[in-house]
């Protein structure tokens, strides 16, 4: 397996982090629009292989090299997988380069994984009723291209999508006989410190992201209704979280997780509520009232006094680059991460069942192993788990499937295994008094 992982933020840089304890690749080409940044998670990659090897006296991990390219040129990427012989390309940047990836990808012959899915545009006229393009249409839409090439894409599979789905699956294969609600719900008692130990706002993951997600219609599937949308932040719902977190308050919010789930899985009803928290939702609801979320460019006046002239920038772009990377906040946080399915229905015994399938990571833990803030270690441990098993030969398919198309437990299994056979990182199960 030759690995090419398009984007060395946060999330990409964690991956290499986590890959260079395994050994099951020959290759992993990082690649960035900013070389800088590919090199210095190439150098924090190499330099883990040479600590977990130093009493061996190993020099550091040459496999991992660092690329330059484009995110947003399909034909550049097609032309550096081609260049080291490429197996498998992993999308590790924002979702608005998805297809350039996935289709530069298969021009040269490769796998492609990646952890959010194409971009959805809302119904014209009913946005809060009616779908419009969905979250991987235009994925799932060249579906037949991927199967003809006999080259897989495995699409959503991160931590939300991709362990909650693999969640779904284990749970509809063991845990129970008929299911009512498959319903995501990710919370967290994170906090970022300023330089005196005080509470700030800054998001532990990439605001661009959270921005498209957080404030696009919310959708909802009902087996006898299908997929529907509702206004953002409805049905708000208290969820007691796991492992010391408790309880916070929950939102719908659209994912990925309800676009995939029912095209595999037998359920009633899917969902996806983030807790986002009061203060948070306030924020995003004045960026969208002032505009500040909107990807089209707008002409501002340059500050720059060599060239005055009005420049186009996206409103959504300058909210991110005011805000902290959020691969550079770890020092400064401290809580955990939590991301989870709730599964309700009916057990193999015929009895009501309601079941938490959950993965909990602590920020000093993730910091000390790995040098990687919670949220984004939580996000690239899977897609290098799912790669091992591809690498294996234990997962194996063709065309574009979601994880819900595989089977869940050797998945599961690795995730929990310790080290060095696995990736160490235990998840959890709580039953929970079903409701009503």
């Amino acid at each position: 397996m030759r690995i090419l992982v398009v984007g060395s933020g946060g999330v990409g840089d964690a991956v290499a982090r986590i890959a260079a304890r395994r050994d099951f690749f020959e290759v992993m080409v990082v690649a960035d629009v900013n070389l800088a940044r590919a090199e210095r998670t190439v150098e924090a990659a190499r330099a883990g292989r040479a600590r977990g090897a130093a009493t061996a006296g190993e020099p550091g991990d040459e496999r991992f090299i660092a690329e330059t390219v484009d995110a947003s040129d399909a034909a550049a990427i097609t032309a550096l997988a081609r260049r080291y012989a490429i197996t498998h390309v992993l999308n590790a940047v924002d979702p608005r380069f998805v297809l350039p990836v996935f289709e530069g990808a298969l021009a040269a012959g490769a796998d492609y994984l990646d952890m959010a899915m194409s971009l959805s545009r809302p119904d014209p006229e009913q946005p809060y009723a009616r779908t419009g393009v969905k979250l991987g249409d235009e994925q799932f839409g060249q579906a037949q291209q991927w199967e003809d090439a006999g080259r897989l894409a495995l699409v959503g599979m991160g931590v939300e999508p991709g362990l909650s789905d693999v969640f779904a699956r284990y749970a509809t294969d063991h845990l129970f006989s008929t299911v009512d609600e498959l319903g995501t719900r990710d919370g967290a008692d994170l906090e970022v410190l300023d330089d005196d130990g005080n509470p700030v706002f800054a998001p532990s993951f990439s605001i661009w992201t959270t921005i498209e997600e957080c404030l696009n219609p919310p959708v909802i599937w009902e087996a006898d209704r299908g997929w529907y949308t509702v206004p953002p932040f409805t049905e708000p719902e208290v969820f007691v979280f796991p492992e010391g977190i408790g309880p916070v308050e929950c939102v719908h919010v659209e994912h990925e997780e309800v676009l995939l789930m029912p095209r595999w899985l037998d359920a009633r009803k899917v969902t996806f509520k983030y807790g986002l928290g009061e203060e948070f939702i306030g924020v995003l609801r004045t960026l969208h009232t002032l505009g500040l979320d909107s990807t089209a460019p707008v002409r501002v006046r340059s500050a720059d006094p060599e060239h005055p002239g009005p420049v186009a920038v996206s409103p959504r772009d300058v909210v991110a680059a005011v805000l902290p990377d959020p691969a550079t906040l770890g020092p400064r946080m401290r809580g955990k991460t939590c991301a989870g399915l709730l599964v309700t229905g009916t057990g193999p015994d015929g009895a009501a069942r309601e079941v938490y399938l959950y993965h909990v990571v602590d920020n000093a833990w993730s910091m000390a192993e790995y040098g990687a803030q919670c949220v984004v270690w939580q996000t690239a441990v899977n897609p290098v788990v799912a790669l091992e098993l591809l690498a294996t030969g234990v997962w194996s398919g063709s065309g574009v499937l979601g994880p819900e198309a595989f089977d869940a437990v050797p998945f599961l299994d690795l995730l929990r295994a310790p080290e060095p056979a696995g990736f160490g990182s235990p998840w959890g199960m709580e039953e929970r008094e079903p409701r009503g």
